[in-house]
């Protein structure tokens, strides 16, 4: 009974400790689990440790990329496109080219200010430096050279750099190349009036532009003409190189009316009567081209030679007096010593030239070669009526003005 009663205390302690022990078993759980918590916390510490620097890594992975077109150190570059500025994983703050001649490119950005465009192409055989920063970050340098054009071009314009003409001249430019793109060139040039007034290009050839406006210059107006020619595209692979501007003043106004049929000039100046001499024009066989024509040289003596204008050995004179030219194909109004006084003002005796009485030397202050001469300058307009001759060509001289203003404005490729 004893031994039983002892068998069951033990098993009841047993039992006791057994339950203790599974408890003590689940109390070491937490602790395990505090301790796998820990441990994890430790990982997490370590994986947060690792994220930072990946993120530190990924944000320098990701610092402004600055690229430049052209590309920097290129010794060639094109100068036809314009220069661009671009950034990668940020925005630009700013951005300066300047080139060794002291130019500097205007430029814009786009919406995002990840992009830079410069407004205009840079110039041939010029060094570049580029400096672009972007937005909280460094400025970065770099630098580029263009090439040089193979073949070029340049305009010869009339007239002469601050020089004064008569109400008629025009602006006159010959290319010394042929221009296949009028459009292109047209548009590199302009020409502007102080009292302003409407001006137009007109084409008489690949290599002619003239400007007028629909009615002669006013007098005392102050003209501008701007070239910006260079690295101007004429014709495949030929360029401009002029960049400059010009003025020049228009004087008083002259013009001179020569009629044929009474054989006389009038001289107006500003619209009063300055002079009236008798003149012969071109006879029957060699008429005088009629027409508006303006004065284009002026020569105090020249030498005339027939055959420079077709006629043979008809005559060869070599001092002409106080010559001024017309026409391109030989046309002057001129002193003539050789003719009887008596030709001036009752016949027409000449070649085709418009002459009044003069004297041998030029020197004569009392003749009306003299007079007329003293009293004339480069532009002003003389027309002649009555000659029995078709109108002058526009293109023969600067004789633009015989072309009605509708025709002149057909003539623009702008």
């Amino acid at each position: 009974m004893g031994v039983s009663h002892i068998s069951n205390r033990s098993e009841k302690q047993s039992e006791r400790w057994s339950r203790r022990g599974v408890l003590t078993v689940l109390g070491v759980v937490p602790a395990a689990v505090l301790t796998g918590c820990s441990g994890s916390a430790g990982a997490a510490e370590s994986s947060s440790s690792g994220g930072s620097s990946a993120t530190a890594t990924v944000k320098a992975a990701k610092a402004p990329t600055v690229t430049v077109s052209p590309a920097d150190g290129t010794k060639k570059a094109d100068f036809t496109a314009p220069v661009t500025v671009t950034v990668a994983d940020g925005t630009l703050a700013a951005v300066k080219v300047t080139g060794n001649d002291g130019s500097t490119l205007a430029g814009t950005f786009n919406d995002a200010k990840t992009k830079w465009t410069s407004t205009k192409n840079p110039y041939s055989g010029t060094k570049y430096t580029v400096s672009a920063q972007a937005q909280d970050a460094a400025a970065k340098t770099l630098t580029f050279t263009t090439k040089s054009p193979g073949e070029t071009f340049v305009g010869y314009f009339t007239p002469e750099a601050n020089s004064t003409s008569g109400v008629g001249m025009p602006v006159s430019i010959n290319f010394t190349h042929a221009v296949t793109d009028r459009s292109n060139v047209q548009k590199a040039i302009t020409v502007t009036a102080e009292p302003a007034v409407e001006i137009v290009g007109h084409w008489f050839s690949d290599t002619r532009l003239d400007f007028r406006p629909e009615t002669y210059w006013a007098a005392g107006t102050k003209i501008t003409l701007s070239l910006r020619l260079k690295d101007v595209e004429g014709q495949d692979g030929i360029y401009g190189v002029q960049s400059k501007d010009v003025t020049f003043d228009i004087g008083r106004e002259q013009i001179s009316t020569v009629d044929l049929s009474s054989k006389e000039m009038t001289v107006k100046r500003d619209g009063k009567t300055l002079a009236t001499y008798p003149v012969s024009g071109g006879n029957a066989q060699h008429t005088t081209w009629s027409g508006i024509m303006v004065i284009s040289e002026r020569f105090k003596q020249t030498r005339m030679e027939s055959s420079t204008v077709g006629l043979g050995d008809e005559y060869d004179i070599s001092d002409v007096p106080h010559a001024q030219r017309l026409t391109t194909s030989g046309t002057f109004v001129h002193g003539n010593y050789w003719a009887s006084t008596s030709v001036f003002g009752s016949e027409n005796t000449s070649h085709g030239c418009v002459g009044l009485h003069d004297a041998k030397g030029a020197n004569d202050t009392s003749v009306p070669g003299y007079k007329f001469y003293d009293s004339s300058m480069l532009g002003d307009v003389v027309i002649v009526k009555n000659s029995g001759e078709k109108t002058v060509a526009a293109d023969n001289g600067l004789n633009g003005w015989n072309l009605s203003w509708a025709e002149w404005k057909a003539g623009s490729a702008v």
